[in-house]
């Protein structure tokens, strides 16, 4: 009787575990499924952005307005020469104030 109740017992055990475990692996096979799908979505994404940056570059480097470009390096180029007045300014308050990094 005692093998008979022993026997009674580990199938009521498995009768309970097997379901439990099989709710359990489908829960975790599908937040698992779901975090995968997340990952190569964003992945999809990344990729698709890159590809429009790659060609957003190379549409306004092939249609881009290159003569306003070569006019501001020449306009930075072609700056006049410092004003006089302020650089006599400027150096007449560093005589009056002394050597500022001495204080």
């Amino acid at each position: 009787m005692r093998p008979l109740w022993t026997l009674l017992k580990v199938v009521i055990g498995l009768a309970v575990a097997i379901p439990v475990a099989i709710l359990v692996l489908a829960m975790g096979l599908g937040i698992l499924g779901a975090l995968v799908g997340l990952a190569v979505m964003a992945l999809k994404l990344a990729v698709f952005a890159l590809v429009g940056a790659g060609l957003f570059r190379l549409v306004s480097h092939l249609c881009g307005n290159r003569a306003t470009s070569r006019s501001e390096t020449r306009a930075l180029e072609a700056l006049p020469p410092p004003d006089p007045h302020y650089e006599a300014a400027m150096r007449e308050l560093d005589r009056e104030l002394g050597d500022v990094s001495e204080r």
